[in-house]
């Protein structure tokens, strides 16, 4: 059954949904002796309250107290699944929490995280953030019937809660190495906390420091910011760290092989996070700048989908000299609705959360800046929209390359054959969604805006290098399904 007040979305148009993270994840430690004052619970759900964008399908917090683990979860977003009386049941020194999308596996509470075992000696609650590529091959590690959901977290926590004498460190450094993928780990056993991150990088995962010698980690920075931590350094690629009494200590179990995910830069993280020491705010209005002088047009106003297009709008009217301006209101209270409209309908559904403003629009040329174009229908109905309000010209710029290929190493896209720019040129995308013109900025203008070397960056949805190769049998989301 949904809740009763439905779960907010970012879509304009469920039937064009946007790219989807996997998920937030994000952990913390204090020493025992600040429990009661630390509240790790409360960090953790502000934490998770940070990185909400990265996944709105399910949260949950696991405690540990040094003696034992509680984990709560539900499906949900994380202020529906927690409300004060739930936090402060969930009393300890430790804490690990995730909010998700799914990737590998149907959107239910068993595959709801943290994900957790009972072991010789106590127990493991673990948190993911990525997809992993050779889950067929660890999950024919398992006894037959020992999985209990149908993620690939749930195959790393199978195996990691599988310790024998060595502890989790010693299963961690037996059991990443042979993971492939994208994974941003965080996990805990009761007295220690844990993170890891795959040897390429694709995922980003941070470090952060507590006063009280508490330490935190966290998907993005921004997350360090609204609980108090002060940023340490990222997490590097091949890394596993551990945080307790002793401090934090770090090994590597692979050599580093940098492919973050160029598309965190385009949609998926925070504005005010900082991904490599650049604000992705100041990547973004950079790359608005580039898209003006890679695709000027004559025009009266420069305006941005809402919020997506915010950043890359005011690079487009600084460097092009148009005015900005608000030609669409967003409201900011509407829900993904459950009551599925008829197609006659369907445009009020849009109208619900985007408004043109007519005023503002009437009789000029626009320039409507996105981040990305996915199927076309949101775009569509907006070029419409805006024609509808008397808008003279609509001109489309859209602040990153067309997406052509799926992601398996986190991103929930569309399959090829449902992205519009894998079946249709430039100009067929242009007159399929009604405007007068349609400009991507180029991979190339992208990537020098990053400031992040080509060969340090995964590109795959724009051009189809995947730079870990992914065997037909470990693709899709319901692949551990069918074998239960």
């Amino acid at each position: 059954m949904p809740l009763r007040d439905g779960r907010l979305s970012h879509d304009i148009d469920p039937s064009d949904r946007a790219p989807q993270d996997a998920c937030g994840v994000f952990g913390v430690w204090v020493p025992a002796e600040q429990a009661a004052r630390a509240e790790v619970s409360k960090l953790t759900y502000y934490g998770l309250y940070a990185l909400q964008h990265r996944g709105q399908e399910s949260a949950g917090i696991a405690v540990s107290d040094g003696s034992r683990i509680v984990v709560f979860k539900d499906m949900g977003l994380v202020a529906q699944v927690f409300d004060e009386s739930v936090l402060n049941t969930l009393r300890g020194h430790i804490a690990v929490g995730h909010c998700r999308y799914s990737t590998t596996g149907s959107p239910t509470w068993e595959n709801a995280q943290p994900t957790f075992r009972s072991t010789d000696d106590g127990g493991l609650a673990l948190v993911h953030n990525g997809n992993l590529i050779n889950t067929p091959e660890l999950a024919a590690r398992l006894a037959p019937g020992e999985l209990t959901a149908t993620t690939d977290t749930e195959v790393l926590t199978a195996l990691l809660a599988a310790r024998g004498e060595g502890g989790v460190l010693e299963a961690a450094r037996e059991i990443l190495p042979a993971t492939r993928g994208a994974f941003s780990l965080v996990f805990m056993d009761e007295g220690t906390l844990y993170a890891a991150r795959d040897p390429e990088g694709i995922r980003p995962l941070v470090l952060g420091s507590l006063e009280d010698r508490g330490w935190v980690v966290a998907s993005e920075t921004a997350a360090l910011d609204i609980v108090g931590a002060r940023f340490v350094r990222e997490i590097e690629p091949g890394e596993l760290i551990a945080c307790d009494g002793q401090g934090v200590r770090s090994e590597r179990f692979a050599e580093a092989r940098p492919k973050g995910c160029l598309f965190e830069y385009v949609y998926l993280a925070r504005p005010d996070t900082t991904i490599a020491g650049r604000s992705v705010q100041a990547t973004r209005v950079e790359v608005g700048r580039r898209l003006a002088r890679e695709h000027p047009v004559e025009a009266d106003m420069v305006i941005p989908t809402p919020e997506s297009g915010t950043p890359a709008a005011i690079g487009y009217a600084e460097a092009s000299g148009i005015p900005y301006g608000q030609g669409l209101v967003k409201n900011s209270y509407v829900g993904r609705t459950f009551i599925q409209p008829s197609q006659t309908i369907r445009q009020l559904g849009i109208r619900l959360k985007l408004n043109p403003l007519r005023e503002a629009i009437e009789g000029k040329r626009l320039v409507v800046v996105d981040d990305s174009i996915v199927r076309g229908n949101t775009q569509r109905a907006i070029v419409s929209m805006l024609r509808d309000a008397g808008a003279a010209e609509v001109h489309v710029r859209i602040s990153s390359p067309p997406v052509s290929w799926p992601c398996f190493y986190g991103i929930d896209f569309a399959t090829r054959a449902e992205l519009i720019a894998g079946n249709l040129s430039v100009e067929e995308i242009r007159d399929s969604i009604g405007a007068d013109s349609l400009g991507y900025i180029s991979l190339d203008e992208l990537i020098s805006a990053s400031h992040i070397a080509k060969d340090n960056l995964c590109r795959a949805c724009f051009d189809g290098q995947y730079p870990i190769p992914v065997e037909q049998d470990a693709r899709g989301k319901h692949l551990l399904e069918a074998t239960r």
